[in-house]
Formats: structure tokens, sequence, C-alpha cells
């Protein structure tokens, strides 16, 4: 059994050159999901942005007794976006070095918009699989979460631990995972470097507010959302429907992104240099 714990005695590495597209979506001779070993317990997925412009990320994060993946991608159709034959691949890749005669999967959501479940079919009928839907309904049931949207609730994978804080306010059942052996928080559409729809100002404060407060608390090494729609110039994006983004920032921000973020709220901001706020009220 491998000891969850403690955080990972080094740091997982985030030098990746994340494939942003190709100038003609049709002649792209990239694969349609990359994947990125984070550290061996962790991989981080990227929907290609010649299969689906929203090109999500996604995650997959293996405990001692069953893994879990996190979002499903922005295509169900798995001709065009292959999700559950590459998650299989990486299960039986990880199970080769780290044997068990038995290993689940659960399929969560850090929310429930349709480029962050659109795959969910793929996994029905798979063997062990236990997949969250979206509404805030099954996602409260499912993680046990009592005093919603106050209280947290915990996913233990085997040994490997995470924290879950309800996230409303880009989405009504948004929920932010922190995984204790990484220190990675992952926020969904909440905080990426691109632009934040903002559905409900109050509720979106809130989660700010919650997640400064937990990172005060709690060891966080990076923050990771589930898009890149920014330029490396300040608050220059590329325009909605891109498909090709040759000049990208780094997926990872810091808390002090949230800082920011929540300045911006509390002012009506927009424009804040490595995210862009939008207000839909």
């Amino acid at each position: 059994m491998i000891d969850f714990r403690t955080p990972a005695s080094l740091p997982g590495s985030l030098d990746v050159q994340w494939h942003a597209g190709w100038p003609s979506p049709k002649h792209d001779p990239a694969p349609e999901i990359q994947t990125h070993a984070y550290d061996e317990h962790t991989v981080i997925l990227r929907q290609n942005k010649s299969v689906h412009f929203e090109a999500p990320f996604l995650f997959q994060l293996f405990g001692n007794e069953r893994a879990l993946l996190l979002d499903t991608g922005a295509t169900a159709d798995p001709a065009h976006f292959p999700l559950r034959a590459t998650v299989d691949a990486l299960i039986e890749r990880w199970l080769a070095r780290h044997p068990r005669t038995e290993y689940g999967l659960v399929v969560a959501h850090t929310h429930g918009h349709g480029d962050h479940i659109a795959g969910d079919p793929q996994f029905a009928d798979r063997p062990r699989t236990e997949v969250v839907g979206p509404s805030l309904d099954e996602v409260r049931g499912f993680f046990g979460f009592e005093d919603w949207p106050d209280g947290r609730a915990e996913l233990d994978l085997g040994g490997r631990v995470l924290d879950l804080l309800p996230g409303p306010g880009h989405q009504e059942a948004a929920v932010v995972f922190h995984d204790r052996h990484t220190g990675l928080l992952l926020t969904g559409d909440s905080l990426y470097p691109g632009r934040l729809y903002v559905q409900d100002t109050a509720a979106f404060a809130t989660t700010v507010d919650r997640l400064l407060a937990f990172c005060a608390a709690t060891p966080v090494s990076h923050i990771l959302g589930c898009h890149i729609e920014m330029t490396t110039t300040p608050d220059r994006d590329y325009p909605r429907g891109t498909t090709y983004q040759p000049d990208e920032p780094p997926l990872q921000l810091s808390t002090a992104h949230l800082l920011r973020l929540r300045d911006a709220l509390a002012t009506h901001t927009s424009q804040c240099g490595d995210f862009i706020v939008v207000y839909e009220e």
C-alpha cells in the first residue's frame, strides 16, 4: 500500500508544453487527449482544441483503493474523444506498477456545465465505477455535504484524502477539490487563466472567501483550473471559439490570484491581468 498520509516528498512537475490546437484543426497531428504525469499518482489531461475549442483540463488521481477522474470533457463521442480508453490505459499502467486484485473508479465533476460532463456516458457500463451526477442534489448526496454551501466533505480514495469545498457562483453545484498529497487545489471554472463567468456575484465572492480561508490554514502548492483562455499579454484573451492558441500562459495560478479575484469582485472589476471576470447577472 502507498502511504498518502503525508505530502509528496518532491513537488510534482508542471514543466509541460500544453498542446494548444493547430492552425488547421482537421490536420492536427496531436492526439485527441494530451496526458501529463504530474507525479507517479497524479495525471493531468487536456482535451485537444482541435476536437473542441473549450479544451478543458481533466484530472486523474490514484489512491490505494480507487482512482478519481475529475471531469469528463466537452465531447461525448468516443470516436472523437476516447476518454474511457485513455483512462483505462492510465489505470492499467498504474496497476502494473502497483498491483491490486480489485480497483475502483469514481467519476466526478468540478461543476455541471456541458464541457465538463459530456464524456460521462462513456463510463456508464464500466465495472467498479461510480459516476457522480452533476446536479446539486446528486453532488450533496454522494459526497455527504450536510450544510451546503457552508460545510465541507472528504473523499477517501484509499489512503489519499481530498478535501471538498462548496464552490457555487459560477454554477450552483460547483465543488473545489484539494488533494492533501500534492497540495493541488482544483478550482474548476472558479479560477483559471481565462474568462471567469460569474452567475451569482454574492455566492462567488463567498466561495472566494471560503477558499482564501482554507488556503490560509492548509498548504496549497498550485491552483489548477480547467481552461486556458488568456494570452501571455496581460488582460488579453483569445476570442471564444478559438481552436489555436500558440501564445498561452501556464495553467497554474497561486493564492495571490485568489486575493486579486476577491478584490475584483469587491470593486466589480473585470480586467485582472491573468484573468478576466465576466459578470452575467
